[in-house]
């Protein structure tokens, strides 16, 4: 089994969307024997952790999976665990999503592998 660092990429959208766009990207752990299924194991996590929530104003608040656009092998840590979060404000969502989709599929049929040592 190996170490996987991925970043997981969600649009949240609140109300009818009428705001600055958001992206929360998260780094996360994923154990996996290689990295297409790495690669298919975040897949399923942002997938799983799509949520909505009414906000104290009544309006729905939705954390949307986008793709996963980054992953990197590692040496070790635990699995699913989500090591870093960042809100992402852009005036283009749908150049956003396209180039968080570009990534995705350059990780999904390269063959060159990445490894990234933690000190």
């Amino acid at each position: 089994m190996n170490w996987y660092l991925s970043k997981i990429v969600f649009r949240i959208i609140c109300g009818e969307g009428q705001h600055t766009p958001q992206f929360d990207e998260q780094l996360r752990l994923i154990t996996a024997d290689n990295e297409h299924e790495a690669f298919d194991k975040a897949m399923i996590i942002g997938e799983k952790e799509q949520d909505g929530f009414y906000n104290e104003n009544q309006k729905l608040v939705q954390w949307k999976f986008v793709n996963v656009s980054e992953l990197y092998k590692l040496s070790g840590l635990l699995d699913g665990a989500e090591v870093y979060s960042r809100i992402q404000e852009t005036d283009d969502p749908d150049r956003y999503i396209e180039f968080t989709n570009k990534k995705a599929d350059h990780i999904r049929f390269s063959s060159t592998p990445k490894m990234l040592r933690l000190l």
